[in-house]
């Protein structure tokens, strides 16, 4: 995930400076420039900004007074020339306060602390291993992952698992998939048949549909079946 940032300075050259060090680290995103910090308001209304680079020394308003007037400000690193404001700027809860001139390993330092810190860590994405089967077919080990798996059949002593991207007939009996399958992504509808319960597409007193396919709820299992579809939508079906 990368850290949304925007950058606030009354110099365009120190502008100019921050941009050309921040593109230079893959996980920041500059997403807005401002020379002064009065139009940052509404700004920060509408966007979700992470980082703020922001200057002490401005005209209207000051950085300083800037962040004091919001009530949940961005992280924020000071940028200035004037190293007076450093108790006050911490006071504030900033990141870092940064002297100018700025060069690239200051700037590089500060910003992996922000990145670094908790409160982002914790939004970065961690990808899940996709859990997968290998069932034989065929004298081959064949992979079916199980986000795929639209339903399975049972015929005789074999089971056919139809998926999104290909059909696999193994032998094997349907209670064995029943009994590793998770409960809460799959649900046994008939003594022939189990489906993904993600990709029901409709269903009724008497059958589910998956694509153009109609398959029948058992009367034994009609009850825990209904039951659990009126519980995924919360309405009753009548």
């Amino acid at each position: 995930m990368k850290l949304r940032c925007a950058i606030v300075d009354d110099e365009p050259l120190a502008i100019t400076i921050i941009e050309g060090y921040l593109k230079k680290i893959p996980y920041i995103e500059i997403i807005g420039k401002f020379n002064n910090a009065l139009p940052v308001y509404e700004f920060l209304k509408e966007n979700q900004v992470d980082l703020l680079f922001l200057d002490i020394e401005m005209p209207n308003l000051t950085g300083i007074d800037f962040i004091k007037s919001l009530s949940t400000p961005p992280a924020v690193i000071f940028t200035t020339a004037n190293k007076n404001y450093a108790i006050d700027g911490f006071d504030l809860n900033a990141e870092d306060y940064i002297l100018k001139p700025i060069t690239f390993e200051r700037l590089l330092k500060a910003v992996n602390r922000v990145y670094e810190n908790t409160s982002f860590s914790k939004h970065i994405e961690i990808k899940e291993p996709e859990e997968f089967l290998y069932l034989k077919e065929n004298k081959k080990m064949v992979k079916v992952y199980l986000k795929n798996i639209l339903y399975l059949e049972s015929i005789k002593d074999y089971v056919k698992l139809v998926t999104l991207v290909k059909t696999v007939i193994t032998k094997q009996q349907l209670s064995y998939f029943e009994s590793i399958l998770n409960q809460n992504d799959f649900l046994r509808i008939h003594r022939s048949f189990i489906v993904a319960k993600n990709k029901i597409d409709a269903y009724s007193l008497s059958g589910i549909d998956i694509g153009n396919t109609e398959l029948p709820i058992g009367r034994k299992y009609k009850e825990i079946v209904i039951d659990e579809l009126e519980k995924l939508n919360n309405i009753k079906i009548s």
